[in-house]
């Protein structure tokens, strides 16, 4: 009995270790970053830190650290390859940051920020990336300043009463103004005025009227919300300053309030005839509108019947003219058709060219790579112009691949981000997800995984647009995108068995018509037009121009 029970009593304490460790099962790489919950307040001329750690510790030495504004690309700190990087930080921080490095090796890193100005408040935003895996958090600075001590004046009388006015400079944000009597009961302001100058702090001036004579002393106080601290000035209002009445004052005032009533009386009498007449000519007029209103019903439903007409043909036409421009049979029209050749002096040596320089793959060997991009470049660039090409994809859904267009002068060395804002203007496959390369990437939900690419490019016109073109469905768009220089047909694999091959422009891929209709022609009948991209909706089109002469029908989807 006792070798059993020690046996059950192993066996358990086994169970609880197994369980304790349970947490730890989770991949090495994956981290997680956590900034400040609270405002940080940071008082104007002084230094402040912006903080931010990972929750599980570990060193960030190796990590790219970026601390930015409300875009990516407006950097105020950047760290990469263990030193600060300056080309993208932003000119009002230069000079002003620096790294805190005591506790990288722990996860903690933060910037330290001097001199602290009125643009300094608002939102921040620390990004961690660790190789393909980045995280992010955001915190608020809440930048405050004291100002001058307010200064109260007496400018004299003001109706029955005399006007006091207090002013101040050089508060952020704008102060709480409050004026107090001797017994410390609160007054209202008379009037206040906030203005902001040229470096951002708030100048005050607000002004009291007393009217009685027994409250000679106020006091102004200035008081700043986030950082509750207050400035207090105190006046004193000798009694001569509050004006008196006289008895005549008293006899001329009485006067005019007789005469005052008089005229309002007779103002009444005038407004009431007024109101009388005008009654009167309101029911002749409603007289005459009861007899037009019923010559116009006559004619209403003759109205209806054209207005609905109109409003029909115009929904049959815009649906008809913008859903032509979603296919890409109709855009070959007006696109022209590009040669596209690889150019072996810009391709990655991991990358396998074919010999007309037509297709890639990813040599043996190199079947995933984490740190670096393998990819290559059309030889030919284009500057100005509408064109497009066509890509084949073997085995796109068991590797990491891109395809599109990017600037010809960007730097593709290494590990580099694909997005517009740093030349990449693409779309492909990465893990188990088709996805269009934006900052972050935008999944796209497809019909079916695209075989054949078709690439639209309208330089002029700022706009790359991808097709899956086995069906002449519409992928994703890129547009109004900044266009300048000269722009390369961009090719890349990162990992698996996938290959990309340029298509030639007269191997016309099944299922697609090159027979289509100009965008200027006339829509395809109902259940011949073709599918459009991700949302699968048909051609709203009639058979016949919405400009002829016909009653409204239910258009087919």
């Amino acid at each position: 009995m006792e070798g059993g029970s020690s046996f059950s009593l192993r066996c358990h304490l086994s169970l609880l270790l197994l369980l304790l460790q349970l947490p730890s099962w989770g991949r090495a790489d994956e981290f997680l970053v956590v900034g400040p919950k609270e405002p940080i307040v940071a008082v104007l001329g002084r230094d402040t830190t912006l903080p931010c750690h990972l929750a599980s510790p570990m060193s960030v030495e190796n990590m790219e650290l970026r601390w930015f504004r409300s875009k990516f690309s407006e950097a105020v700190f950047v760290y990469q390859n263990r030193q600060e990087q300056r080309e993208e930080q932003m000119p009002e921080y230069t000079g002003r940051t620096s790294l805190v490095r005591t506790f990288l090796s722990k996860g903690q890193a933060a910037v330290h920020i001097q001199n602290i100005q009125v643009s300094d408040d608002g939102q921040y935003t620390c990004f961690f990336k660790k190789g393909d895996l980045y995280e992010e958090a955001t915190l608020e600075v809440k930048v405050a300043g004291v100002g001058s001590a307010p200064q109260v004046r007496i400018m004299g009388p003001e109706e029955d009463g005399v006007r006091v006015v207090c002013t101040a400079s050089g508060w952020f944000p704008k102060p709480q103004v409050q004026w107090r009597d001797p017994s410390g009961e609160k007054r209202l302001a008379f009037s206040e005025t906030h203005l902001q100058e040229a470096d951002g702090l708030f100048r005050v001036e607000a002004s009291l009227v007393l009217r009685d004579s027994s409250v000679q002393n106020v006091t102004c106080s200035l008081r700043n919300p986030v950082l509750d601290q207050e400035k207090v000035k105190a006046i004193f209002i000798p009694e001569p300053f509050f004006p008196k009445a006289s008895p005549w004052m008293v006899t001329v005032t009485l006067t005019v309030l007789g005469l005052l009533v008089a005229g309002a009386a007779y103002f009444l009498y005038k407004e009431h005839a007024a109101k009388q007449q005008a009654k009167k000519e309101e029911q002749n007029l409603q007289r005459a509108e009861d007899e037009n209103r019923q010559e116009a019903e006559e004619c209403t439903g003759c109205i209806a019947e054209l207005r609905a007409e109109l409003e029909w043909r115009k929904e049959v036409y815009q649906a008809a003219w913008s859903k032509a421009q979603l296919y890409a049979d109709w855009r070959k029209e007006q696109f022209q058709a590009w040669s596209v050749t690889l150019d072996l002096s810009s391709a990655h040596a991991n990358l396998a060219l074919s010999q007309e320089n037509t297709s890639i793959t990813l040599r043996t060997g190199n079947d995933v790579l984490s740190d670096v991009r393998c990819s290559v470049l059309g030889h030919q660039g284009i500057t100005a112009g509408q064109c497009h090409w066509e890509v084949e994809v073997r085995d796109g859904d068991k590797g990491d691949w891109t395809m599109g267009v990017c600037r010809e002068d960007t730097d593709r060395k290494g590990w580099f981000r694909e997005c517009p804002e740093k030349g990449f203007w693409a779309v492909g496959h990465f893990s188990e997800d088709f996805c269009a390369c934006t900052t972050p990437l935008t999944v796209l939900t497809l019909r079916e995984f695209p075989c054949r690419l078709g690439v639209f490019l309208d330089y002029d016109g700022g706009d790359v647009s991808f097709y899956n073109m086995t069906d002449g469905s519409h992928v994703f768009s890129f547009s109004q995108a900044p266009f300048s220089g000269t722009l390369s047909p961009y090719f890349m694999i990162n990992s698996g068995p996938v290959s990309l091959t340029v298509c030639s422009m007269g191997d016309e891929p099944r299922g697609l018509s090159n027979k289509s209709p100009p965008l200027g022609g006339q829509p395809s009948p109902p259940g011949e037009g073709l599918s459009s991209g991700s949302d699968g909706d048909g051609v709203l089109a009639g058979p016949e121009s919405p400009l002829l002469s016909r009653a409204p029908q239910t258009v087919s989807p």
